[in-house]
Protein backbone atom coordinates (compact mmCIF):
# COMPACT_ATOMS: atom_id res chain seq x y z
CA UNK A 1 0.00 0.00 0.00
CA UNK A 2 1.22 3.41 -0.72
CA UNK A 3 1.00 6.57 1.10
CA UNK A 4 -0.53 8.31 -2.36
CA UNK A 5 -4.38 7.62 -2.83
CA UNK A 6 -5.56 6.90 -5.58
CA UNK A 7 -8.04 9.74 -6.94
CA UNK A 8 -10.78 7.91 -8.71
CA UNK A 9 -13.65 9.90 -11.04
CA UNK A 10 -16.75 7.69 -11.39
CA UNK A 11 -19.45 8.60 -14.78
CA UNK A 12 -22.46 6.59 -14.25
CA UNK A 13 -25.89 7.94 -14.99
CA UNK A 14 -27.59 6.41 -12.15
CA UNK A 15 -27.43 8.27 -9.27
CA UNK A 16 -28.43 5.23 -7.18
CA UNK A 17 -25.17 3.48 -8.60
CA UNK A 18 -22.32 6.08 -8.33
CA UNK A 19 -23.74 6.69 -4.52
CA UNK A 20 -23.35 2.80 -4.23
CA UNK A 21 -19.66 2.88 -5.55
CA UNK A 22 -19.06 6.37 -3.16
CA UNK A 23 -19.84 4.14 -0.19
CA UNK A 24 -17.98 1.38 -1.12
CA UNK A 25 -15.05 3.02 -1.17
CA UNK A 26 -15.69 5.75 1.38
CA UNK A 27 -13.39 3.95 4.21
CA UNK A 28 -10.43 2.78 1.74
CA UNK A 29 -6.94 3.88 3.22
CA UNK A 30 -5.24 3.85 -1.12
CA UNK A 31 -8.76 4.84 -3.10
CA UNK A 32 -10.57 8.16 -3.15
CA UNK A 33 -13.59 9.18 -5.16
CA UNK A 34 -13.01 12.42 -5.61
CA UNK A 35 -16.22 13.16 -8.40
CA UNK A 36 -19.30 11.43 -9.58
CA UNK A 37 -20.85 12.38 -12.60
CA UNK A 38 -24.42 11.45 -14.82
CA UNK A 39 -22.41 12.73 -18.12
CA UNK A 40 -18.91 12.60 -19.76
CA UNK A 41 -19.33 15.40 -20.55
CA UNK A 42 -19.63 17.00 -16.88
CA UNK A 43 -15.97 14.31 -16.59
CA UNK A 44 -14.60 15.57 -19.36
CA UNK A 45 -15.25 19.66 -17.87
CA UNK A 46 -14.03 18.79 -14.65
CA UNK A 47 -9.98 16.60 -15.39
CA UNK A 48 -9.88 20.55 -16.81
CA UNK A 49 -9.09 21.88 -13.47
CA UNK A 50 -8.52 18.36 -11.00
CA UNK A 51 -7.46 15.52 -12.57
CA UNK A 52 -8.12 12.31 -11.55
CA UNK A 53 -5.72 8.70 -11.85
CA UNK A 54 -8.49 6.13 -12.53
CA UNK A 55 -12.47 7.15 -14.07
CA UNK A 56 -14.85 4.46 -13.89
CA UNK A 57 -16.64 4.47 -17.08
CA UNK A 58 -20.18 3.27 -18.42
CA UNK A 59 -20.45 2.83 -21.71
CA UNK A 60 -24.63 3.55 -22.04
CA UNK A 61 -24.97 7.40 -20.76
CA UNK A 62 -26.94 10.09 -22.30
CA UNK A 63 -25.22 12.53 -24.68
CA UNK A 64 -22.04 10.85 -25.30
CA UNK A 65 -21.36 7.71 -24.80
CA UNK A 66 -18.45 5.82 -22.60
CA UNK A 67 -16.42 4.94 -25.73
CA UNK A 68 -16.58 8.30 -26.98
CA UNK A 69 -15.46 9.67 -23.86
CA UNK A 70 -12.34 7.58 -23.33
CA UNK A 71 -11.18 8.19 -26.41
CA UNK A 72 -10.73 11.59 -26.38
CA UNK A 73 -9.93 10.99 -22.42
CA UNK A 74 -7.19 8.83 -23.23
CA UNK A 75 -5.74 11.43 -25.86
CA UNK A 76 -5.69 14.27 -23.84
CA UNK A 77 -4.20 12.92 -20.57
CA UNK A 78 -2.97 9.50 -21.71
CA UNK A 79 -2.07 9.13 -18.48
CA UNK A 80 -4.94 8.71 -16.74
CA UNK A 81 -6.21 4.85 -16.41
CA UNK A 82 -9.89 4.17 -17.64
CA UNK A 83 -11.99 1.46 -16.21
CA UNK A 84 -15.02 0.69 -18.37
CA UNK A 85 -17.50 -0.29 -15.54
CA UNK A 86 -20.80 -1.73 -17.36
CA UNK A 87 -23.36 -4.52 -17.99
CA UNK A 88 -22.50 -4.40 -21.58
CA UNK A 89 -21.09 -7.41 -22.62
CA UNK A 90 -21.32 -6.72 -26.82
CA UNK A 91 -17.88 -7.81 -28.25
CA UNK A 92 -17.63 -4.78 -30.62
CA UNK A 93 -18.46 -2.61 -27.27
CA UNK A 94 -15.44 -4.86 -25.64
CA UNK A 95 -13.06 -4.40 -28.62
CA UNK A 96 -14.26 -0.62 -29.38
CA UNK A 97 -13.77 0.39 -25.71
CA UNK A 98 -10.26 -1.18 -25.73
CA UNK A 99 -9.46 0.31 -28.83
CA UNK A 100 -10.13 3.54 -27.17
CA UNK A 101 -7.36 3.47 -25.02
CA UNK A 102 -9.98 1.93 -21.77
CA UNK A 103 -6.55 0.25 -19.40
CA UNK A 104 -10.13 -2.39 -17.92
CA UNK A 105 -13.70 -3.82 -19.15
CA UNK A 106 -15.42 -5.22 -16.07
CA UNK A 107 -19.17 -6.28 -15.76
CA UNK A 108 -20.62 -4.47 -13.16
CA UNK A 109 -21.69 -7.72 -10.72
CA UNK A 110 -17.95 -7.60 -10.00
CA UNK A 111 -17.81 -7.78 -5.83
CA UNK A 112 -16.39 -4.03 -4.24
CA UNK A 113 -13.26 -6.02 -3.37
CA UNK A 114 -11.96 -7.35 -6.69
CA UNK A 115 -12.97 -3.49 -7.80
CA UNK A 116 -10.73 -2.21 -5.19
CA UNK A 117 -7.76 -4.43 -6.50
CA UNK A 118 -8.49 -3.77 -10.22
CA UNK A 119 -8.31 -0.09 -9.34
CA UNK A 120 -5.20 -0.63 -7.97
CA UNK A 121 -3.62 -2.99 -10.54
CA UNK A 122 -4.95 -0.46 -13.58
CA UNK A 123 -3.15 2.67 -11.84
CA UNK A 124 0.18 0.51 -11.73
CA UNK A 125 -0.22 0.25 -15.58
CA UNK A 126 -2.09 -3.66 -15.72
CA UNK A 127 -4.68 -4.33 -18.81
CA UNK A 128 -7.46 -6.53 -17.50
CA UNK A 129 -10.64 -7.85 -19.04
CA UNK A 130 -13.07 -10.10 -17.05
CA UNK A 131 -12.43 -13.62 -18.32
CA UNK A 132 -16.26 -13.84 -19.39
CA UNK A 133 -15.75 -11.32 -21.64
CA UNK A 134 -12.38 -12.70 -22.76
CA UNK A 135 -13.90 -16.10 -23.42
CA UNK A 136 -16.40 -14.31 -25.86
CA UNK A 137 -14.19 -12.26 -27.82
CA UNK A 138 -12.15 -15.47 -28.28
CA UNK A 139 -14.44 -17.53 -29.18
CA UNK A 140 -16.08 -14.75 -31.90
CA UNK A 141 -12.64 -14.02 -33.51
CA UNK A 142 -10.99 -17.45 -33.04
CA UNK A 143 -13.18 -20.06 -33.72
CA UNK A 144 -12.91 -20.26 -37.49
CA UNK A 145 -9.13 -19.65 -37.36
CA UNK A 146 -7.03 -22.11 -37.45
CA UNK A 147 -4.21 -22.79 -34.50
CA UNK A 148 -1.20 -21.34 -35.70
CA UNK A 149 1.48 -23.77 -33.88
CA UNK A 150 4.93 -22.05 -32.00
CA UNK A 151 6.27 -22.64 -28.41
CA UNK A 152 8.07 -19.29 -28.09
CA UNK A 153 10.53 -20.67 -25.63
CA UNK A 154 7.88 -20.65 -22.64
CA UNK A 155 8.83 -22.73 -19.50
CA UNK A 156 6.08 -25.00 -18.45
CA UNK A 157 5.84 -21.85 -15.45
CA UNK A 158 5.11 -19.44 -18.04
CA UNK A 159 2.48 -21.53 -19.65
CA UNK A 160 0.88 -22.00 -16.23
CA UNK A 161 1.23 -18.27 -15.67
CA UNK A 162 0.08 -17.03 -19.23
CA UNK A 163 -3.03 -19.16 -18.63
CA UNK A 164 -3.77 -17.16 -15.32
CA UNK A 165 -3.28 -14.09 -17.11
CA UNK A 166 -5.57 -15.22 -20.24
CA UNK A 167 -8.70 -15.41 -17.53
CA UNK A 168 -7.83 -11.83 -15.90
CA UNK A 169 -5.93 -12.72 -13.00
CA UNK A 170 -3.82 -9.69 -11.80
CA UNK A 171 0.08 -10.10 -10.96
CA UNK A 172 -1.06 -10.33 -6.93
CA UNK A 173 -3.47 -13.22 -7.90
CA UNK A 174 -1.36 -14.72 -9.76
CA UNK A 175 1.03 -15.41 -6.74
CA UNK A 176 -1.00 -16.45 -4.64
CA UNK A 177 -2.41 -19.32 -7.45
CA UNK A 178 1.20 -20.52 -8.35
CA UNK A 179 2.48 -19.43 -4.31
CA UNK A 180 5.42 -17.37 -5.31
CA UNK A 181 6.19 -13.70 -4.38
CA UNK A 182 4.06 -10.49 -6.48
CA UNK A 183 7.52 -9.79 -7.61
CA UNK A 184 8.38 -13.62 -8.90
CA UNK A 185 5.17 -13.53 -10.22
CA UNK A 186 5.70 -10.22 -12.22
CA UNK A 187 8.73 -11.43 -13.10
CA UNK A 188 7.24 -14.21 -15.41
CA UNK A 189 4.50 -12.33 -16.85
CA UNK A 190 7.44 -9.76 -17.84
CA UNK A 191 9.54 -12.75 -19.12
CA UNK A 192 6.08 -14.02 -21.14
CA UNK A 193 5.46 -10.53 -23.05
CA UNK A 194 9.50 -10.51 -24.00
CA UNK A 195 9.20 -13.76 -25.40
CA UNK A 196 5.64 -13.30 -27.09
CA UNK A 197 6.96 -9.77 -28.59
CA UNK A 198 3.76 -7.70 -27.11
CA UNK A 199 3.70 -4.77 -24.58
CA UNK A 200 0.49 -5.75 -22.76
CA UNK A 201 -1.84 -8.23 -21.10
CA UNK A 202 -4.46 -8.01 -23.79
CA UNK A 203 -2.25 -8.45 -27.10
CA UNK A 204 -0.74 -11.57 -24.37
CA UNK A 205 -3.95 -12.86 -24.41
CA UNK A 206 -4.60 -12.02 -28.30
CA UNK A 207 -1.73 -14.31 -28.69
CA UNK A 208 -1.96 -17.15 -26.52
CA UNK A 209 -5.19 -18.02 -28.13
CA UNK A 210 -3.43 -17.79 -32.06
CA UNK A 211 -1.17 -19.87 -31.10
CA UNK A 212 -2.99 -22.29 -28.88
CA UNK A 213 -0.20 -21.77 -25.98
Amino acid sequence: MTDKKILVYVVEDYLLTRITYKHAFQDCDDVEIIGDFETAEECIEALKTNRADVILMDLGLPYMTGIEATKIIHEKYPDIKIIILTSHDNDDEVLSSLASGANAYALKDIPNEKLHNLIRTVSEGSIWIDPRITKIVHKTFFKAAPKEKENFNLTEREREVLDLLVQGLSNTEIAERIIVSPHTAKAHVCNILNKLSVTDRVQAAVKATKYDL
